[in-house]
């Protein structure tokens, strides 16, 4: 489904005195159709704004883009009654020797029985394969727990499954942003509590290529005690890590979530094809005991 968001400058002027203006200020909108009228009603609920006499709106235009989660914008449309739920694949697709990350190996792919040897072992016209994997676990899309960053912090067998699937969406959409860092104001009009927050960069449309590790999007730590302070359950975003990329430089993010217990899940892909509320995430690794971090299959259902 196509969704809208609008860009104009205005004037606003209150009541009580005073004015307030915006310069190529954008909104989400419910359609391509809307009026000046209900556009400076959004401006108005957007910002909470008391007492406004008139909007007054200059360069009106509607543009084709996702949602990015405007305060008193559209809500995500109910499902009609017996719609199918739809899947969403938010995972890189893994193959020999992909890079994910600047200095990791890419996974190795072999046979440890060849269809060719099992034939042997099993009646004639009757084979398998079994296959080998030799990789980092920090390769593809991954989750990481508490044991990636501290040595007493829950691995991947302790966490419960409740922390990584079925969990509410709220995706914080930044792409386009002229900063690498994303900081807490990104998340000012998002309800997070008890939600996976995916972060939005567009980032992923470098993955397997030398540019993704280079001057990708971040978290501020100030934007980490924010999701703390708000009670986010997951932290995910589609950039090669959550944190700036500083060679022997601190991880303050994965230092202040995995320490609050929040899992992180990075190298996320397909986040345009979300809605800003309303979709499930489900991004559950295998149950390794003295594991920190392993690959998933991420996906969300969007009713």
């Amino acid at each position: 489904m196509i969704e809208y968001r609008v860009s104009f400058d205005a004037d606003v002027t209150f009541a009580n005195g005073g004015g307030l203006q915006v310069q190529e200020f954008r909104l989400d909108i419910p359609s391509d159709s809307v009026t000046d009228a209900e556009v400076a009603a959004l401006l108005v609920r957007h910002l909470g704004l008391l007492m406004v006499d008139r909007v007054d709106l200059r360069g009106v235009e509607i543009l084709a883009e996702p949602h990015k989660g405007s305060r008193g914008g559209p809500s995500e449309p109910a499902a009609p009654a017996g719609a199918p739920t739809r899947l969403v694949e938010l995972n890189h697709v893994l193959s020999e020797g992909v890079v994910t990350y600047p200095g990791l190996p890419g996974p190795r792919l072999s046979d440890h029985l060849s269809r060719a040897d099992s034939r042997s072992h099993y009646a004639p016209g009757t084979e398998f394969v079994i296959g080998r994997v030799d990789m980092v676990t920090n390769t593809g899309t991954y989750v990481d727990s508490p044991f990636h960053r501290y040595a007493d912090g829950p691995d991947l067998a302790d966490l419960p499954l409740s922390r990584f699937a079925d969990l509410p969406v709220v995706v914080a959409r930044v792409t386009g942003s002229a900063e690498r860092g994303i900081g807490p104001l990104a998340f000012a009009p998002l309800d997070v509590a008890g939600r996976a927050v995916l972060l939005h960069t567009g980032w992923d449309r470098h993955f397997g290529t030398d540019a993704y590790g280079v001057d990708a999007p971040y978290l501020t730590r100030a934007a980490a005690e924010h999701l703390i302070a708000a009670g986010a359950a997951l932290v995910g975003i589609d950039s090669v890590n959550i944190d700036e990329i500083v060679p022997a430089g601190e991880r303050p993010v994965h230092s202040l979530l995995l320490g609050a217990g929040i899992p992180i899940v990075e190298h996320l892909t397909g986040l345009d094809r979300l809605p800003v509320t309303g979709a499930r995430l489900h991004a559950a690794p295998l149950r390794f005991r003295g594991l920190g971090t392993f690959s998933v299959r991420a996906y969300a259902l969007i009713p």
